[in-house]
């Protein structure tokens, strides 16, 4: 079972509402073809290359598009964790979204 992470679920309607601003057909295709390519991850999770900042081979990535979906392999589920444009610096963000958490909770 794939399973988006709130973040994940975020970063998608963030990138589809961005690119919806000059199309609202390629915002749905995009989103649409991210979700899809996130649902083979069933049938073949080790199919991404592990995420080189991190550099556990549980964690890995997508590149569709632009983007990089980073997601986690558990024995029971794949959990999108993020999907974070590739000119973003992955850490720093990675990094700020944790400091925000914990300040809040």
């Amino acid at each position: 079972m794939v399973k988006w992470s709130k973040p994940a679920k975020l970063d998608l309607k963030q990138i589809r509402d961005y690119i919806a601003r000059d199309s609202k057909f390629y915002a749905q295709k995009v989103s649409t073809e991210i979700v899809e390519k996130s649902e083979k991850l069933n049938a073949f999770p080790a199919v991404g290359r592990i995420v080189p900042e991190i550099g556990d081979p549980n964690v890995r990535e997508l590149l569709i598009y632009s983007y990089r979906l980073v997601y986690e392999v558990f024995s029971d589920k794949v959990e999108v964790l993020a999907l974070i444009h590739s000119k973003r610096n992955f850490i720093k963000d990675l990094l700020n979204e944790q400091r925000h958490e914990k300040n809040r909770g």
